[in-house]
């Protein structure tokens, strides 16, 4: 973080200002493949992965808090700082990456549509290119604020599995325990699930799209203070999200043996052993989740792209103004849409390919980001502590490991 010696008086009225990007950032984290990945965790390991939520949570605090400082500092996008300080090639290799990564993760959100409607009976040639036209016509609704607004009234969903949560009366002494004291297994699958975790809890996207908000607001460095209570917010509400989800499926799906490869199974898996009401609860929170990351994940990629290349942007521009900007937006949600529509699209290697991509593109990711939030030519006093630095680049060198373990996992077919 940033050294600041002096005293700052926080007003009330400007943190419930300030609050909205970090959380809309941090929960759009929790989606289709997020919810998978947790109820996946749960189904397998118990509680035995619920150590890892509140290391995640740190970590994700570091790359959002740093993302949205810069953000107040320097009144740009993650995608101009990188254009100016490392150059055209090395920016359009990661646009290009963010691209692919993103349509990926996009087509898997709308799977994740399907599927939750699935469950309450709605069928998919009518879920998809309604879920697709809604996500389109707010996109091009042409007010950030209005978006917002609207990302966040969505969010509400998520209290659905903290209402699951309760409902499945779990052994919250052992949850507790296995959160702050971590088992160990000696399995591939327990560290390649570890992996998988660190890869959904801290995607690239996020990035771009916490340092965007920031600077679609027009913060400045009198916000900081502000912007940092709503990223910790927003980073706290996610992990506990995800906590939720890992304690669900650990307390109901772990004792019967039930093992998932989706969270639409585990929305399933849950109804003969929880009853109806907590699947149709997690199944609400997986299309909630789903259709929030679907709303986000275009527009962010547009618009880092245009940034980038200099081209104009933002949801208050016309076709006229920013056609390209338009125009990425509408071809990610039709191709995705048309994608999830084929009955024979492999939506589970798509996803897998995602998550491959966001592991090679993430430390490369932080590596631009401590270099910029490092250097005082750019951000002045609000330049990264020795502190803030030592964590960033923990998180850089943890995650590069293992996605090299990951990998030669694979390798191995393990």
């Amino acid at each position: 973080m940033a050294e600041r010696p002096e005293h700052v008086k926080l007003e009330p009225r400007r943190v419930l200002g300030a609050m909205g990007p970090g959380l809309v950032a941090a929960l759009a984290g929790a989606d289709a493949g997020g919810v998978a990945a947790y109820s996946n965790s749960g189904a397998l390991y118990g509680y035995g992965l619920l150590w890892t939520v509140p290391i995640m949570c740190l970590l994700l605090i570091v790359a959002q808090e740093t993302a949205a400082r810069m953000g107040c500092v320097t009144g740009k996008g993650f995608a101009s700082l990188i254009r100016e300080r490392y150059g055209v090639r090395l920016s359009a290799v990661a646009m290009l990456a963010l691209l692919v990564s993103n349509a990926t993760v996009t087509l898997s959100e709308f799977a994740g549509i399907a599927s939750g409607l699935a469950l309450f009976g709605v069928p998919t040639f009518v879920s998809v290119p309604i879920a697709a036209l809604a996500i389109w016509m707010l996109a091009m609704s042409g007010s950030y604020r209005r978006i917002e607004k609207v990302l966040l009234a969505i969010s509400c969903v998520f209290v659905t599995y903290v209402i699951a949560g309760f409902m499945v009366k779990p052994d919250w002494g052992k949850a507790l325990h296995d959160t702050l004291i971590p088992p160990v297994y000696a399995e591939p699958r327990y560290l390649s699930l570890i992996v998988a975790l660190v890869g959904t809890t801290i995607a690239p996207w996020m990035i771009f799209l916490a340092q965007s908000n920031v600077v679609e607001r027009d913060a400045r460095e009198d916000d900081i203070p502000y912007q940092r209570i709503d990223t910790v917010t927003g980073s706290v509400v996610a992990s506990a999200i995800s906590w939720f989800i890992i304690l669900v499926t650990g307390t109901v799906l772990y004792p019967a043996g039930i093992v998932v490869e989706g969270a639409e199974d585990a929305a399933v898996a849950l109804a003969p052993l929880a009853g109806n009401y907590a699947q149709f609860l997690f199944g609400a929170g997986l299309v909630g989740a789903s259709f929030l990351a679907a709303c986000v994940l275009p527009g962010i990629t547009s618009s880092a792209i245009c940034e980038a290349f200099g081209w104009e942007r933002g949801a208050d521009r016309s076709w006229q103004e920013a056609p390209v900007y338009r125009g990425i937006i509408t071809a990610i949600l039709a191709v995705s849409a048309i994608v999830v529509l084929m009955p024979d699209a492999n939506l589970f290697g798509i996803m897998m390919a995602a998550q491959v991509i966001n592991g090679v593109l993430l430390p490369v990711l932080l590596v631009f980001m401590v270099g910029i939030a490092s250097d005082r030519h750019v951000m002045g006093r609000y330049a990264n502590s020795r502190l803030w630095n030592g964590i960033t680049w923990f998180t850089i060198i943890a995650v590069t490991v293992l996605t090299v373990i990951m990998f030669v996992l694979q390798a191995l077919g393990w």
